[in-house]
C-alpha cells in the first residue's frame, strides 16, 4: 500500500473548482501541529478552504457550521479513537471524503479503515506527492459519487415523469373529460410540475379563457405558504402510496381545503384578454413560454399588480394552447427556495403544459359532442312536433282567407236567391210551384249557415295565453331547421339574455309565425350565410330578431310582402308574412321588415311583456 501511494501520479490534477463547491472545505484532524502546519500549506496553495482540529469535539463543530468536503484523520486523537469516528462519518455524512492518516504503517489497521469506509491511507511521513495523488484521488471518487447519485435522482425523477405523463394520457383516453374531471387531471397535473420527484416547483398556478375567450380567469393552484409546508403534498402522496387516479379521485378537494394562500390568489387573476401588453396575455396569445426575473420580461410588460398578487418577481409562465385557440397558461415560481429557473425547466414545464393542454381540449372537444347531440335530440323531436305545422297552417291559413273571400262573393247572391223565393212563396197560390220555392229557401238557408261558418273559422281570434319563457322557444324553432342549414352551409348565433323573459302568449301560434321567419331567413341564403337570433327586452316589451345575410328585399317587394297571396317565390301561397302579422295583431305585437345595413334582412317581432289581447 505504501509503495503505491508513494508512486508519482503522473496525471494531472484536477482544478480545485472541479472537485469541490465554493463553500466547501476541507478540515485536518490531527494533535501534531507540524503535520497541520504542513497539510494547510500545502492544500491551501493548491486552492482549497482549510480548516484545522486537533480534537474529535472541533472536526464535530466544523462539521455542524460548515460545508465539509475531506476530513484527513488521525487515527490517534487525545479525546477519541479515531476507528470510532471514522465509523460515525460513515454512517451520518454521506458526501464526506475521508483519509486516515497514522504514524505508523500496518497493512491490516490500512485494511481494516478501507474496510469500514474510508477513501484512503496516509502514513505519516508524508511527501507532497503522496498528498496530491491522495487528495486528487478521494475527490474525485468523492464527486464521481455525487454526481452519480444526483445522475440516480433525476434519471428517477425522469422516469416517474415519463410515468406520470404516461397515466395522465390512459386517463384522458379512457375517460370521458367533464367539468369534474378535467379539474382532477388539472390538479394532478399541478401536482406533478410541484412535487418533489418531479420538476420542484415550489407554487403552481393555472390561469384558463373563459367561453367567450375575453377574460383570462384564474382556475386552480397549487403550493405551500412557507417553507415548513414545502414538502407537505407530495411527501404525503408518499406515505399513502397515492397514484394519479388516487390524485384525481381523492385530492381535489383537500388541495384546496389545504392550499388556501394560492387559492385565494388564483381566484383574484383576472385579466382582460383585450390587454395584450399584459405578459400573460402576450405568451398566451405569441404560444411561447416567458421568464420574469426580477419583476421584468423580454419584450413584454409586467404588471405591478401582478407582481403584487404573486408576491414574486421571478416567474415563468407557460402557454396552453391548441391548434385552434388558445386556452390559458401555467404561472409557476419558486416562492420558498428561491431557486432559478433554469432552460431545463422550461422545457420540462411545457411538457407538462401540453399534458394540461391536451386535457382542456380534450374536455371541450367533449362539452361540443355533448351539445350536439342536446342538438340532434332536440332537432330530432321538433322535426317530429313540427314537421307537418308550417304546411298544414299555411294550407289552413290559405283556406282561411279564401274562405273569407268566398264568403263575402256568395253571401249577396244566395240572400237574393233565398228572399226572392221566399217572396214567390208568399204570392203563389201554386201548391206545386210552392213547394219547390219551399226547396229553394232551405237549401239557401243552408248554404247562408255554411258560408257564417267558414266566415267564422277564416277569423278564429281565440288564443290560449299562458306564460312562456322565450328562450327554450327560440331554441326549438331553430333546432326545427337544423338539418335543413347545415345542409346549406348556414351556420347559427344565438344572443339570448341570461335572465329568461317571460311573456304572456299563445306558444303555438307564436311558434308558428317564429318558424315562418326562420325558414324565410334560410331560403334568403341558398349559398350559406349566418343566421343571427337576438332576444333583448326593451321598456315592457321582448323584441326578438332574426338577421340574414341573404339576397334581401327590393323596397318596392317589401310594402306588399305582408299581403295576402303576394310572393316573390316561384313555389307557395304567399300566406307566410301575412299569416304572421295577423298572429302577432292578436298578441298586440308588431312585425317590422327592414334590409340591414350589411347586407341581408333583419326581422324584428316585438311582443308585449303583459299581453291584453283580443278575447
Amino acid at each position: 500500500m505504501v509503495e503505491l501511494l508513494s508512486r508519482k501520479d503522473t496525471r494531472a490534477s484536477l482544478p480545485t473548482t472541479a472537485l469541490v463547491e465554493p463553500d466547501e472545505c476541507v478540515v485536518i484532524v490531527d494533535d501534531s501541529p507540524e503535520i497541520i502546519l504542513l497539510l494547510n500549506h500545502y492544500l491551501t496553495k493548491q486552492g482549497f478552504t482549510v480548516f484545522q482540529a486537533s480534537s474529535a469535539q472541533e472536526l464535530y463543530t466544523h462539521l455542524q457550521h460548515r460545508k465539509v468536503a475531506l476530513v484527513l484523520l488521525d487515527i490517534g486523537l487525545p479525546d477519541s479513537d479515531g476507528n470510532e469516528i471514522l465509523d460515525d462519518l460513515v454512517a451520518n455524512y454521506q458526501d464526506l471524503g475521508i483519509i486516515m492518516v497514522t504514524g505508523s504503517f500496518d497493512l491490516q489497521t490500512a485494511l481494516d479503515c478501507l474496510r469500514r469506509g474510508a477513501d484512503d491511507y496516509l502514513t505519516k511521513p508524508v511527501t507532497m506527492d503522496q498528498i496530491n495523488y491522495t487528495v486528487n484521488n478521494t475527490l474525485k471518487k468523492r464527486r464521481l459519487a455525487i454526481d452519480n447519485r444526483i445522475f440516480q435522482r433525476e434519471l428517477e425523477a425522469t422516469n416517474y415523469r415519463l410515468q406520470f405523463l404516461h397515466q395522465l394520457n390512459q386517463e384522458m383516453n379512457s375517460a370521458y373529460l367533464g367539468t369534474v374531471e378535467l379539474t382532477g387531471i388539472l390538479q394532478a397535473i399541478l401536482v406533478g410540475i410541484t412535487s418533489e420527484e418531479g420538476l420542484q416547483f415550489n407554487r403552481a398556478f393555472l390561469a384558463l379563457f373563459n367561453e367567450s375567450g375575453d377574460i383570462l380567469q384564474g382556475r386552480i393552484a397549487i403550493g405551500p405558504s412557507n417553507r415548513e409546508d414545502a414538502g407537505r403534498v407530495w411527501n404525503s402522496i408518499k406515505e399513502r402510496n397515492l397514484h394519479l387516479p388516487d390524485i384525481i379521485a381523492h385530492w381535489r378537494g383537500e388541495y384546496q381545503e389545504r392550499d388556501v394562500e394560492v387559492n385565494r390568489i388564483v381566484q383574484l387573476l383576472q385579466i382582460p384578454s383585450s390587454d395584450r401588453d399584459h405578459v400573460l396575455i402576450k405568451a398566451a396569445r405569441r404560444r411561447k413560454s416567458i421568464l420574469v426575473t426580477a419583476a421584468k420580461a423580454e419584450e413584454a410588460h409586467v404588471p405591478e399588480e401582478l407582481l403584487q398578487l404573486l408576491q414574486e418577481n421571478t416567474f415563468v409562465i407557460v402557454p396552453l394552447y391548441s391548434p385552434s385557440r388558445s386556452l390559458g397558461v401555467i404561472i409557476v415560481d419558486n416562492f420558498i427556495t428561491n431557486k432559478p429557473i433554469t432552460g431545463d425547466d422550461i422545457s420540462s414545464l411545457e411538457i407538462f403544459a401540453s399534458q394540461a393542454s391536451l386535457a382542456i381540449e380534450h374536455s371541450h372537444l367533449y362539452k361540443d359532442m355533448l351539445q350536439k347531440i342536446d342538438e340532434l335530440e332536440l332537432v330530432s323531436q321538433e322535426l317530429e312536433h313540427s314537421k307537418d305545422l308550417l304546411v298544414e297552417a299555411e294550407k289552413y291559413s290559405a283556406i282561411g282567407h279564401m274562405s273569407a273571400q268566398l264568403a263575402h262573393a256568395i253571401r249577396n247572391p244566395i240572400t237574393s236567391i233565398g228572399g226572392t223565393a221566399r217572396l214567390l212563396a208568399r204570392k203563389s197560390d201554386d201548391p206545386y210551384t210552392i213547394n219547390f220555392l219551399d226547396i229553394i229557401t232551405k237549401e239557401a238557408s243552408k248554404i247562408e249557415t255554411i258560408l257564417e261558418d267558414l266566415l267564422s273559422f277564416a277569423q278564429d281570434h281565440k288564443l290560449e295565453l299562458a306564460s312562456q319563457p322565450v328562450n327554450p322557444l327560440i331554441r326549438r324553432c331553430l333546432m326545427a331547421f337544423y338539418l335543413m342549414m347545415r345542409k346549406a352551409n348556414i351556420t347559427y348565433d344565438l344572443d339570448l339574455p341570461d335572465d329568461d323573459i317571460i311573456v304572456q302568449i299563445d306558444a303555438t301560434r307564436i311558434k308558428l309565425a317564429l318558424l315562418h321567419l326562420i325558414r324565410n331567413a334560410i331560403e334568403a341564403m341558398p349559398d350559406g350565410g349566418t343566421l343571427t337570433v337576438r332576444v333583448v327586452q326593451k321598456n315592457e316589451s321582448c323584441q326578438i330578431s332574426i338577421k340574414d345575410t341573404g339576397v334581401g328585399i327590393s323596397e318596392a317587394a317589401l310594402q306588399h310582402v305582408t299581403d295576402p297571396f303576394y310572393t316573390t317565390k316561384v313555389y307557395g301561397t304567399g300566406m307566410g308574412l301575412a299569416l304572421v302579422q295577423r298572429i302577432l295583431t292578436l298578441h298586440r305585437g308588431s312585425l317590422q321588415l327592414r334590409p340591414h345595413s350589411t347586407g341581408g334582412m333583419i326581422a324584428v317581432i316585438t311582443l308585449p311583456l303583459f299581453s291584453s289581447t283580443v278575447p
